[in-house]
């Protein structure tokens, strides 16, 4: 990967792009929308069995005995991400709008990334199998989490109210798809698993369903009247800042209770990553029949903030991995 390939977007975020471009000059409304969002929970619901038909049994088993690690990267995502986003109210309304502070606090109550976040330790040297471990239970106890944490931060600030059917429509529409991937995972997993790339249009094909249908309401309710140029920028540079100083606790504060280096890299991406893949279609279920592309907009900044951080950080434990093996073989480093 190259300097300048680790700067620049992503197929998926151009997609995006386009996908909120599309969505802000021809929204959908009415009874196509209608229909359309039957589509999209149809498509969130096969996204969720295909999570849970990959999961190896073996891995998370495999992976469970290293507690305190789990444990330290589960502190970071579902305690002081919500933390951080809890000290932004400071911002509201002056600075950082209502419907874009729900947004933060969404943000921050959401699990971790699951494939970027192994891929990302890979490429860096780390524990591969805590990170897929640790990345797994993040997402799977984030259907329960998430809904909870959300409802419990927002409702005590006085932002919006939360509701259990909220979480019981969770637990209807991605949590019973994923548990029916998991019981059939015996006979089917390694099937999904071979087939990534052609499962693969599944996966973003429903995060852009999800996009299109909330960025459309939104338009369609004044989303570009009452969101300006200035708002987008707060909202960047709280992505910014919050990123900056969990990267830092998880680094730094793996460290000082002594985890190895590998450990610490899967601590450091596990824990400073959110997921745009299971927040998109949460956010569907919690703000159903509200104006979402609000809420969702910070989560969307910040997918492309943490990529373009993570993989520079990943680039530099990878470099400093080849140096140290250099030296320890008396190799010269170009």
């Amino acid at each position: 990967m190259t300097m300048k390939s680790r700067f620049l977007p992503d197929t998926f975020t151009l997609l995006l792009l386009a996908t909120v471009f599309l969505a802000s000059i021809i929204p959908i409304s009415g009874v196509a929308a209608d229909y359309f969002g039957t589509a999209t929970k149809l498509a969130i619901a096969l996204l969720f069995f295909l999570h849970g038909a990959r999961l190896s049994r073996e891995v998370v088993v495999a992976g469970l005995f290293h507690w305190k690690l789990h444990l330290t990267i589960l502190a970071a995502t579902f305690i002081l991400f919500p933390l951080l986003g809890l000290a932004t109210s400071v911002l509201v309304p002056q600075i950082l709008p209502p419907s874009l502070y729900t947004g933060i606090i969404f943000l921050c109550v959401l699990p971790s990334t699951v494939q970027s976040s192994i891929a990302f330790t890979s490429m860096a040297g780390g524990n591969v199998p805590a990170a897929i471990c640790a990345a797994s239970a993040s997402n799977i106890l984030g259907m329960f989490l998430t809904p909870l944490l959300a409802g419990i931060l927002l409702t005590a600030g006085g932002h919006t109210s939360f509701s259990l059917d909220a979480l019981q429509a969770i637990l209807l529409q991605l949590l019973a798809p994923f548990v029916l991937g998991q019981v059939l995972q015996p006979w089917i997993g390694n099937y999904i698993r071979s087939k990534g790339k052609i499962l693969m249009p599944v996966d973003r094909g429903s995060i852009l369903m999800v996009v299109y249908l909330a960025f459309s309401e939104s338009v369609n309710e004044g989303l570009w009247q009452t969101t300006s140029l200035r708002d987008l920028a707060v909202v960047i540079i709280i992505d910014i800042a919050i990123l900056a100083i969990v990267l830092a606790a998880t680094m730094y504060g793996s460290r000082l209770l002594g985890f190895s280096r590998p450990d610490e890299i899967a601590i450091t991406f596990c824990g400073s990553k959110k997921s745009l893949a299971s927040g998109l279609p949460i956010a569907n279920v919690i703000f159903a029949g509200g104006s979402i592309g609000s809420i969702i907009l910070p989560v969307m900044l910040f997918h492309q903030i943490q990529l373009i951080v993570c993989a520079s950080i990943a680039h530099r434990y990878a470099r400093a991995k080849f140096i140290k093996e250099a030296e320890v073989e008396n190799v010269p480093v170009s």
